[in-house]
């Protein structure tokens, strides 16, 4: 891109919108339900696969990107997994595309329709535009730096995301990844859950977020932070009026990767809820 900063704006964010409703329909659905064991492998672990579908999907995203963006840089999940050097660009690019072509992967691999893509849109290290689509409802979340979060229909029409309004720690419902907690964090995480009225996990950040975004649910809690999770959900959660952090309280960067990440409604909710949850 030029030298001078990217404005990313409401006509840029609805090319991404139509692009990846566009992708989910003609690589993810069609072969959902249908994939043979020989289109699902392993990456780093039982739970961590890709599919057919995931590598389709970045291919058609990438290419689209490329084509509407002229000289943007793109950073797949899987071609940073090939590549991890990619990662470098998010902190320097005057515009780059992060991708997770397919948020959910294991949901999908098993037959279960929870699973999202997302793109986040970052200038020079700050993420200016998310786009998480849900290709089973086809609704699509977007949010703009600054101008707020909505959730557009099939047939155009859109509806402001609002987190919920806060509450007692005792009366909020959360969204908590302990996975890759390390120990004997984990063990004391998971110990102080019940100080929440209610905890689970979908295995799908696409999703979670989306929940966060709109009210339903008031704490998201992850460790792992790779942007392709995080990126597009993180300014969704933050333009619906939410609070996030690291767990030292603070600011995310989608080149971070490390230090946890605690969303909750307000700055008081987030201090509330670390208490409870990390001491």
């Amino acid at each position: 891109m030029a030298a001078m900063t990217f404005a990313f704006e409401h006509p840029h964010l609805a090319t991404v919108a139509t692009l990846l409703h566009g992708v989910a329909a003609e690589h993810i659905l069609p072969r959902f339900g249908r994939l043979q064991r020989d289109q699902i492998r392993e990456k780093t672990s039982a739970f961590d696969v890709v599919t057919e579908a995931d590598e389709a999907a970045e291919r058609a995203i990438t290419a689209g990107l490329r084509a509407a963006f002229a000289g943007a840089d793109v950073v797949g999940e899987e071609a940073a997994g090939r590549d991890p050097a990619l990662l470098d660009l998010l902190g320097s690019s005057d515009l780059a595309f992060v991708v997770d072509p397919l948020d959910g992967t294991k949901n999908f691999a098993s037959g279960l329709p929870l699973f999202g893509v997302m793109v986040a849109a970052v200038v020079r290290g700050e993420v200016v535009a998310g786009v998480i689509h849900d290709p089973v409802g086809q609704t699509t979340a977007c949010a703009l730096r600054d101008q707020g979060a909505w959730l557009l229909a099939p047939d155009g029409q859109r509806t402001p995301l609002r987190v919920a309004a806060p509450l007692p720690v005792k009366q909020m419902h959360g969204i908590v990844s302990t996975n890759f907690v390390p120990e004997p964090l984990r063990t004391e995480v998971n110990g102080r859950l019940s100080r929440l009225a209610s905890t689970n996990w979908f295995r799908c950040a696409a999703h979670e977020y989306r929940l966060a975004a709109a009210g339903h649910v008031d704490v998201l809690f992850y460790n792992k932070l790779m942007p392709w999770d995080h990126a597009a959900g993180w300014l969704l959660h933050h333009e619906a009026g939410g609070h996030s952090a690291h767990f030292d309280g603070s600011p995310y960067r989608p080149t971070h990767t490390t230090g946890g990440l605690l969303c909750a409604p307000d700055p008081a909710s987030w201090a509330a809820v670390r208490s409870a949850l990390l001491g």
